[in-house]
């Protein structure tokens, strides 16, 4: 699969802590087979970074953790990163999932008219539930575990060599059986 992955980690409030630790089981698995990984973890997930990374490094697989709307994805402190009319461009030649509110509606299929491979992506809001007392552990967390697990499966799926659309589909066989 491939050989370099940019990850976009903010962690600036509950949501967006919660989808960098999930995160960390797809950087344990890329380290492991040797990818690449281009970590923009807290106030380094902003556009700035992540369009010099995509120009220069050229990951294949880019992850995007972070909120959105229908035409952006944002990372540190809800920074926009990829916006319609703006840079999805840069998103030419790769296959990118945003797990984010509703990106996939118009970034995503933007994205896709700009040359990207594949963009995954929820149309609508994307929520999870959480449970309070866990909020400081979140990887113990089995509330949040039933929307994280199948969410952050897609990512495990892409390292593997699965292609974007039966990553896409196992996840959702995925959030079905929750």
């Amino acid at each position: 699969m491939s050989k370099r992955f940019l990850i976009t980690r903010p962690e600036h409030d509950d949501t967006t802590r919660y989808l960098s630790s999930w995160s960390r089981r797809a950087l344990e698995l890329a380290q492991s087979k040797g990818i690449k990984i281009l970590d923009l973890n807290k106030e380094r997930a902003n556009r700035k970074e992540v369009e010099g990374m995509l120009v220069k490094q050229t990951p294949e697989l880019v992850v995007l953790n972070g909120h959105g709307n229908d035409d952006v994805v944002t990372g540190h402190k809800n920074e926009p990163l990829i916006k319609c009319g703006q840079n999805e461009k840069l998103l030419k030649g790769k296959i990118t999932y945003a797990i984010s509110c509703r990106s996939a509606k118009n970034l995503g299929r933007k994205s896709v008219q700009a040359g990207a491979k594949a963009y995954i992506g929820y149309e609508d809001d994307f929520i999870f539930l959480y449970d309070q007392l866990k909020i400081t552990r979140p990887l113990d967390d089995e509330t949040a575990g039933l929307f994280l697990k199948p969410a952050t499966e897609v990512v495990t799926l892409l390292l593997k060599g699965y292609s974007a659309v039966e990553a896409s589909n196992k996840s959702k066989e995925l959030f079905k059986s929750k």
